[in-house]
């Protein structure tokens, strides 16, 4: 997207993935790097404390909130496929998103967008009845919120269809098939660690809307949010360099949502 003839992009990390007692990356400093932070509502991370810390910290350095909604997969960390029935799951996505929209409410924000978490998110690629399922959640919540996910998903085109506002994401330190989609983290590639790869990658994604994939394929990647994962090691530096790079480059960096 453009605003006043020059290039901008959100910025987004996986935030508040923490539970209990135990701390999973640095949520302060990223949230002083990205525009977007996809906070986690309980399922696959996050408790109503961590919830509540993330939000209040989001509201004060400006950036926007999204509830980053999971597979009821603690153990897991959402990463694990579950076939849950729709209406379950349509069910299991309103609680998780009305619980953060609740708690950013009273730090003085709110819940400005959605996004599947992990195996949810891969899910909502294809799989037309959990897609379904996560849009008639948002629907149901609230129709102003947009959804988040990857371009040519089932998740967007069932969203837009239910007159939602969709948003294109890529992932800098990410990587990819031909066909656009991510890697499966139980493949080698999966994770991007090379700090300037993965900052070439988001310039290329910001500007030209391309990303290249495992083989070297340039892939077709019109995106309007990239994501650098708070749970990757070294997260900040690799945020810091993806930041630096896009306004380098010309790139604003600013939240899609309000």
């Amino acid at each position: 997207m453009t605003r006043s003839g020059l290039p901008v992009i959100d910025l987004n990390a996986d935030l508040g993935e923490g539970f209990g007692i135990w701390r999973l990356g640095d949520d302060d400093a990223l949230l002083g790097v990205v525009s977007s932070a996809n906070v986690a509502c309980g399922f696959h991370a996050g408790d109503p404390s961590t919830m509540r810390r993330v939000c209040a910290g989001a509201v004060a350095a400006g950036v926007a909130i999204g509830a980053q909604v999971s597979y009821r997969d603690l153990a897991g960390f959402g990463r694990r496929f579950i076939d849950v029935p729709a209406d379950e799951l349509t069910a299991d996505v309103l609680y998780q998103l009305a619980a953060l929209d609740g708690i950013a409410r009273t730090a003085g924000g709110r819940v400005g967008y959605v996004k599947p978490h992990g195996a949810l998110y891969n899910a909502a690629v294809h799989h037309e009845e959990q897609a379904r399922a996560v849009v008639e959640a948002v629907r149901a919540y609230d129709t102003s919120l947009p959804v988040l996910g990857l371009p040519g998903s089932a998740l967007l085109r069932l969203a837009d269809a239910a007159g939602l506002a969709t948003v294109a994401e890529g992932f800098a330190d990410r990587g990819y098939t031909v066909a656009g989609t991510l890697v499966p983290r139980s493949e080698p590639g999966a994770v991007v660690h090379d700090a300037a790869a993965v900052a070439e990658r988001a310039v290329r994604m910001a500007t030209d809307g391309v990303v290249l994939a495992m083989d070297g394929t340039p892939v077709a990647a019109p995106v309007a949010s990239v994501c650098v994962h708070g749970d990757t090691p070294g997260a900040v530096q690799l945020a810091r360099g993806v930041r630096a790079a896009l306004e380098a480059a010309g790139v604003a960096v600013a939240p899609f949502a309000g």
